[in-house]
């Protein structure tokens, strides 16, 4: 693994990888988008590690949209369980 504190394109390898989720969700900025494109371009590691992790996140939400439904009340039951687990006492 390289140093993350490697600086290409004005950013650091743990900045891209911080981002790396939105910018594949296209959530982020336009120019903060552009920022880690051409850290990208610029960086070997982080362009296949980030070619890699976007087809995990592809193969994932390709396997979501061909799940079952949920039965009626699961989602909702779920919800408060985790609610409850992640605030206890509340």
């Amino acid at each position: 693994m390289p140093e993350l504190d490697r600086i290409v394109a004005g950013l650091r390898c743990r900045e891209v990888l911080a981002d790396l989720s939105d910018f594949l969700d296209e959530e982020l900025p336009v120019g903060r988008t552009e920022q880690i494109r051409a850290h990208l371009r610029g960086c070997d590691w982080c362009e296949r590690f980030g070619g890699e992790f976007a087809g995990m996140v592809a193969r994932f939400r390709r396997a979501l949209a061909q799940a079952d439904a949920l039965e009626p009340g699961v989602e909702r039951r779920l919800h408060e369980r985790l609610r409850r687990e992640i605030s206890p006492g509340r």
